[in-house]
């Protein structure tokens, strides 16, 4: 049974519940199957050796998560080849593909926690109430230790993209 945390986040003022722990820098990356496609799946280990921003939006499909993906894939071309930028979603695999292909998305990697919600709960990001990922960024180094945490207080908010992006700078 995964723990619940109540009183952490918000939408729109409203409380929500998150599923998981909460990580902090310093923790080892839990791994994860996440859905790149309806047949293909990716863990943790399928990014050995390279530093990880992993963006989580609830969905691509809104005004907060649209803006942040496309601001990560503007800063992914400046971060060079040993960084990958991951944007999780519980958005189905085939309408990330649409949304990045009408966005221009095409330097981060979008993959889907649609099926097991697997990532939310390893990562303490799942919302109880909506059966999405909470708004959240995370760091991991080359060898898998998170090195930054952002968990956003009001899932309607924007993370601080500066601290995400230097937290990376920092690991090169």
């Amino acid at each position: 049974m995964s723990q619940e945390r109540s009183g952490v986040a918000t939408f729109k003022g409203s409380p929500l519940t998150l599923i998981g722990p909460e990580l902090k820098a310093g923790d080892p990356a839990p791994n994860f199957t996440l859905n790149k496609d309806l047949l293909t799946e990716v863990t943790l280990s399928d990014y050995a050796g390279k530093i990880k921003l992993i963006s989580v939006v609830p969905s691509l499909d809104t005004g907060v998560c649209d803006a942040q993906t496309r601001r990560f894939n503007e800063e992914a071309a400046s971060l060079g080849e040993n960084v990958v930028i991951l944007t999780v979603s519980a958005d189905l695999p085939f309408a990330q593909a649409r949304w990045c292909g009408a966005a221009g998305v095409d330097k981060v990697v979008t993959l889907s926690d649609y099926k097991t919600n697997s990532f939310g709960q390893a990562y303490g990001v799942l919302i109880k109430e909506f059966a999405l990922d909470m708004r959240s960024i995370f760091v991991i180094d080359a060898n898998d230790k998170i090195t930054y945490v952002e968990y956003l207080a009001e899932m309607a908010e924007p993370p601080n993209f500066e601290a995400a992006i230097q937290a990376v700078k920092e690991l090169l």
